[in-house]
């Protein structure tokens, strides 16, 4: 059915399941990744909220006959506030296309807008990875965006502090190799070594995330490490991958660009190990992507131009409190 037959009932009902189309088309790698934890935020909430790390003692003491128990030490740790802001695009359709034939362009035109949302949260979380080494950076639209974490530095830094010891850690790894078997196990090394609640106790927590860029040799290193075997008439059968099923591998692709979502090829070696039970970066959704459409018993259509207009929404907050989770590689070779 071409558009010149609609009503406009029908041109809006079509144009929101195109846009249903274009934001399910969008991979979103960050969302799904397991680094952040996905909440909701009702609405009537306010627009911030507060996130504070808290620690509990990792070992229970001794008690003697008819002694009392000691009580559990319990440290707050940092605190990031986090502030929602909405994204959004607006784009119109012109009488010409309504009655000009011009089906297949509107539907490019609604199923791209579609994504639009999508892409800029995925782009969003994927910068604090990518500007992980800095304080603060400035966005695509030009906003000064605190990227910092709870101890006041850079997510990605050689001396975090702790609220209640004087323990620092570091979750860069020395002289920043590119991805292979030396270097993964130096990787878990760091994780083994620079892992604490605000104690300044070893904490436990598996790591169960392989993360890299979309860097081609990058991934293929990865793959090869959790998932070669050996044939059975190999000479080397029967030897196991010590990696198979330790982890889980993902590709995020927008890691290595710009604030503009460019290439940035600087980035391109990024690679690093985290903990999803551990993490503590999150994407808070005050709303969720969705199309806002002309409405039909309003003027719909613009006076001027005779377009109909339609836009995509969305609102939400990122934030990393803690940097104790996540461990990177900047594969670069610098010290």
């Amino acid at each position: 059915m071409e558009l010149t037959t609609l009503s406009l009932t029908d041109f809006v009902r079509n144009a929101t399941i195109l846009f249903l189309k274009g934001k399910d088309s969008v991979s979103a790698v960050m969302r799904n990744s397991g680094l952040f934890k996905v909440q909701d935020i009702p609405q009537h909430t306010g627009n911030t909220k507060e996130f504070s790390e808290i620690d509990l003692e990792e070992y229970a003491s001794r008690k003697g006959q008819s002694d009392q128990a000691s009580r559990a030490r319990v440290q707050q740790g940092y605190t990031k506030i986090a502030t929602a802001f909405r994204i959004a695009k607006d784009i119109g359709i012109s009488y010409e296309m309504r009655t000009q034939n011009k089906y297949p362009e509107i539907i490019s035109m609604l199923t791209n807008l579609g994504s639009l949302a999508v892409k800029r949260m995925e782009l969003d979380m994927a910068h604090r990875l990518t500007f992980g080494t800095a304080t603060t950076y400035t966005d695509k639209d030009g906003v000064t965006v605190d990227v910092s974490v709870g101890d006041t530095l850079a997510l990605f830094s050689t001396a975090h502090t702790l609220r209640a010891s004087a323990t620092t850690f570091r979750n860069i790894l020395a002289n920043n190799p590119q991805l292979s078997r030396g270097s993964m196990e130096g990787m878990e090394k760091l994780c083994v070594e620079n892992t604490f609640n605000h104690f300044g106790e070893k904490k436990s927590g598996s790591f169960d995330i392989l993360w890299t860029t979309d860097d081609p040799n990058t991934v293929n290193t990865a793959r090869e490490l959790l998932q070669s075997t050996a044939s059975v008439a190999a000479t080397n059968d029967g030897v196991v991958n010590v990696y198979k099923g330790k982890y889980k591998h993902v590709i995020l692709p927008l890691v290595a660009t710009n604030a503009d979502g460019a290439v940035d090829s600087t980035k391109a070696k990024y690679w690093g190990i985290a903990s999803s039970m551990m993490t503590s970066a999150y994407l808070g959704i005050l709303e969720e992507p969705r199309i806002k459409n002309p409405g039909i018993a309003s003027n719909a259509e613009e006076f001027s131009t005779d377009d109909l207009n339609f836009g995509v929404r969305a609102g939400y907050f990122v934030t990393v409190v803690g940097a104790v989770w996540i461990k990177v590689s900047k594969g670069d070779g610098t010290a």
